[in-house]
């Protein structure tokens, strides 16, 4: 069960522009699960431009020590089944009560990903008997954008997916963006988190609606606007949930690159006591880290200005690696920090500290 870790520790650069290739922009919006065909830790993430590519945790022959290494873009059987010929932000489907590990439906692993239907993001979903790939493109959408005045109108972003063997369902949490007003109290225009579920046995998705909105205290650190999720089940609660948000409210009139999600970008977490954590998402008050609290030692490294999507990966002894994407817009790189206990492992894999 997972327990709020009280103190990190920072590890420094996890992955850097140099590392990934000539001209990357963005390194960031990792997620990390165990390969057991191969034996490795393997990492999905967002890079710019390309919009995806994969990492594994290896012992370097020239160091000794083991490290991240870059093995390029996600392959796929037919990439012509992309919306928009292009795609961005995977995450693996993954176990909902085991962090950290893919969840084998069917002898299948399944994927979700962002494309882009003209200048909306949407989410598809592919699938594959291996996650080093290649994967398969379902052709139809998986989540839609909602209707006219819905809070996910302009865009659905930011997915992340939990299965629930007994149930065989899929939860899928996801950032909604509207067009129009919300009866959000301090950030109408301000995205908010969604829920949707897959029932497996036929693959029909259904919306069950808005999982975790702006908070509505003034100065709360999720007060503007809210990105993905990571779930937990939780140890002083049913769930918990690691969250990215900001106190800075959108406004529709912003020209800006990052109008829809003014900085800071902060990270923390939030819970919920549902048996199936679809609504009723409770925010916690503080976030990990302020960015005015950064280190002079970090600023060196890079970070600033933003903490972005966050993701937690679990030690063997029980220990949490957060890893985030910071930096200025559109230039960020990859970090992480290491936290005390965190999580009360019952299936261990092995695994070193980077």
């Amino acid at each position: 069960m997972f327990k709020i870790p009280e103190q990190w520790q920072r590890v420094g650069l996890v992955l850097s522009h140099a590392q990934v290739g000539q001209n990357t922009q963005v390194v960031g919006d990792p997620c990390v699960v165990w390969d057991a065909e191969e034996s490795v830790w393997r990492m999905f993430l967002f890079i710019q431009p390309t919009g995806h590519g994969q990492a594994v945790y290896q012992t370097d022959s020239a160091t000794g020590k083991a490290q991240w290494h870059y093995r390029g873009a996600l392959t796929f059987t037919n990439p012509h089944a992309l919306i928009g010929g292009t795609t961005h932000k995977p995450f693996v489907v993954m176990d909902a009560y085991r962090p950290n590990q893919p969840a084998r439906i069917d002898g299948r692993y399944g994927l979700v990903t962002v494309s882009f239907d003209n200048s909306h993001k949407v989410v598809q979903q592919a699938w594959s008997d291996r996650l080093a790939g290649p994967w398969t493109v379902d052709e139809h959408l998986l989540i839609d954008r909602g209707q006219a005045g819905a809070f996910d109108e302009k865009h659905v972003d930011a997915v992340s997916a939990y299965y629930f063997a007994s149930r065989k369902e899929i939860l899928y949490f996801y950032m909604g963006y509207p067009y129009e007003r919300q009866p959000f109290a301090l950030s109408p225009y301000g995205s908010a988190l969604g829920s949707a579920i897959q029932k497996v046995d036929t693959g029909y998705t259904t919306k069950v609606g808005l999982a975790l909105e702006p908070s509505g205290r003034l100065g709360h650190w999720g007060s503007g606007y809210v990105g993905g999720m990571q779930l937990f089940p939780g140890r002083d609660h049913k769930w918990i949930g690691l969250v990215n948000a900001s106190p800075t409210p959108p406004h529709p009139n912003d020209m800006s690159p990052w109008r829809e999600e003014p900085p800071p970008s902060l990270a923390g977490f939030v819970y919920c006591d549902e048996e199936i954590p679809t609504h009723h998402w409770h925010w916690y008050e503080h976030p990990i880290e302020q960015i005015d609290e950064i280190p002079d030692y970090a600023l060196a490294w890079g970070e600033r200005t933003n903490f972005w999507r966050q993701h937690i990966w679990i030690q063997l002894d029980g220990r949490a690696l957060l890893l985030y994407n910071s930096g200025l817009y559109g230039s960020e790189q990859l970090f992480a920090k290491v936290s005390d206990v965190a999580f009360q492992i019952h299936d261990t894999i092995a695994m070193e500290l980077p």
